[in-house]
């Protein structure tokens, strides 16, 4: 199964979000990130929504969201025509040795330490699914204590823009 991204530009009033996120559960599909939120012009949200598929099913949900009629308009995100990012908040165990090497680690991925008590840090981390994944798996020898990611949000290259 593939991963895809959807960008999709609605109204911006509530229970929108209610009816996209219905629309998939009523048809079976699942969602493996949804970020949400409203753009320059305070009408409209952007939804980026990571689903995992085949092209069948990928088509399906695009004809499916079209017929919401809040849904002004959506757009596959192609991995190498878009900007794609994800942010991650890791709290992990770091006091005495530990704790140089944790920081060290962090500033390799360019990852910023937002936070510091006498055992642990939080490191805020953006960047690739990939890179993000990378940082969580070396710092989870030291003890993650918890851990939250963004989902992905993705904006085409360029002068192109969602309408």
């Amino acid at each position: 199964m593939e991963k895809y991204v959807l960008s999709v530009l609605v109204e911006n009033h509530a229970g929108v979000l209610s009816r996209v996120s219905g629309l998939f559960s009523r048809r079976g599909y699942n969602i493996d990130s949804l970020v949400v939120c409203e753009t320059a012009d305070p009408d409209k949200s952007r939804a980026t929504i990571v689903v995992s598929g085949d092209e069948y099913i990928l088509e399906q949900i695009k004809k499916q969201l079209s017929k919401l009629v809040e849904v002004i308009s959506i757009e596959h995100c192609e991995k190498s025509e878009t900007c794609q990012r994800e942010m991650a908040l890791i709290k992990v165990k770091a006091s005495g040795e530990q704790r140089a090497v944790v920081i060290e680690t962090c500033n390799i991925f360019r990852a910023h330490i937002v936070d510091v008590s006498e055992n642990a840090l939080i490191v805020e981390a953006t960047g690739s699914e990939d890179k993000i994944d990378s940082l969580i798996r070396l710092l989870e020898p030291y003890g993650i204590l918890e851990l939250l990611k963004s989902g992905l949000v993705a904006m085409d290259r360029g002068s192109k823009i969602i309408k």
